[in-house]
């Protein structure tokens, strides 16, 4: 048996590559030439250089003798950005283009990986669940409104024949995080920058669980739903306390009032405009800190056996990876 990933080269992706050779299933790694293969080192997989943009020909090809294709790829470091035409190009045409040479391809399990950012925000005293719906303006978020748009892509093709589930991860930590997404949180508790916590919360889940929620996506997941791979609803200073416990940091001693965040995400806009990505944040993150966005993961756990890691356990992890790796240094 052999499967496609898109995205092999990230966290995800090179997590789901180990997964798949742990079972016995080839898997094979669409990549750009440029990448770097940091995220894969020791394990073993095929590999096919091009691109979402290859053409349908090309990409079908790619999936040639393959069973299930995993679409991982995506833009997600969407506050590293200048302009947001990147993140509708990667995850809404180039999610098109994979879609239209599976169904050339006739791929028999197609799982698309989405996000909670797709699900809006929920109401007031209430979790997101698969039933939510995007529901903030693009420029609130656009990021997750770009794959919105790629689950409205995912449905088309479902009507057109292709088998496909979308699978909603939340913020997601553990090794192999070479772009340092999820796992910024450890570099920043490790430089002191992790004093000051926003008044928001939001669901963390371990790598490991999201690539079981994958397997599982394709094994037995239904054709047309969405599952929300999460973890741990914790509030950002809970989440912050416990990052700097795990690396022997001071944990953050202050809440910074809501009513603050809308200066600093101004000031944020400012001082990136001169110092550009080494500000870890953008003002769309910070303004979306504010907010508690808590999820229910329930359909996951009852119909994909979805594991639950603790969010200290998925920390430790993360953590010994980079150092293990040098990343530390």
């Amino acid at each position: 048996m052999r499967a496609l990933v898109t995205g092999g080269t990230g966290c995800v992706g090179a997590n789901l590559v180990a997964a798949l050779t742990a079972r016995g299933i080839t898997a094979r790694v669409l990549r750009r030439e440029s990448a770097s293969l940091a995220a894969l080192a020791g394990l073993t997989y095929e590999t096919v250089v091009g691109d979402l943009f290859a053409g349908q020909e090309a990409l079908a090809a790619a999936m040639a003798g393959c069973d299930w294709v995993f679409h991982v790829a995506a833009a997600t470091q969407y506050w590293r950005l200048k302009r947001t035409d990147w993140l509708y190009r990667v995850n809404v045409a180039g999610t098109r283009n994979m879609l239209a040479a599976a169904l050339r391809a006739g791929i028999k399990r197609f799982i698309f990986t989405s996000s909670v950012g797709a699900l809006g925000l929920s109401e007031p005293g209430k979790l997101l669940d698969e039933t939510s719906q995007f529901n903030l303006k693009a420029r609130q978020f656009p990021y997750g409104h770009s794959k919105h748009l790629a689950e409205i892509e995912v449905r088309r093709a479902i009507d057109a024949g292709l088998a496909a589930v979308i699978v909603n991860p939340t913020i997601i930590i553990g090794p192999r995080d070479v772009n340092k997404l999820g796992g910024s949180l450890i570099f920043e508790a490790l430089k002191g920058r992790l004093r000051f916590s926003p008044p928001g919360g939001a669901n963390f889940v371990a790598v490991e669980d999201v690539v079981a929620g994958h397997l599982a996506a394709a094994e037995r997941g239904e054709v047309g739903e969405r599952y929300i791979l999460a973890g741990q609803n914790l509030y950002y200073h809970a989440a912050a306390s416990i990052v700097c416990t795990v690396v022997g940091r001071p944990p953050p001693s202050i809440v910074i009032p809501e009513r603050m965040l809308p200066f600093i995400a101004a000031g944020t806009t400012a001082a990136r405009a001169i110092l550009g990505n080494r500000v870890p944040v953008n003002a769309t993150q910070v303004r979306l800190s504010t907010e508690t966005i808590f999820v229910d993961g329930r359909k996951a756990i009852q119909q994909l056996s979805l594991p639950q890691t603790p969010f200290k356990t998925a920390i430790e992890q993360a953590y010994h990876w980079y150092k293990q790796n040098s990343y530390l240094l």
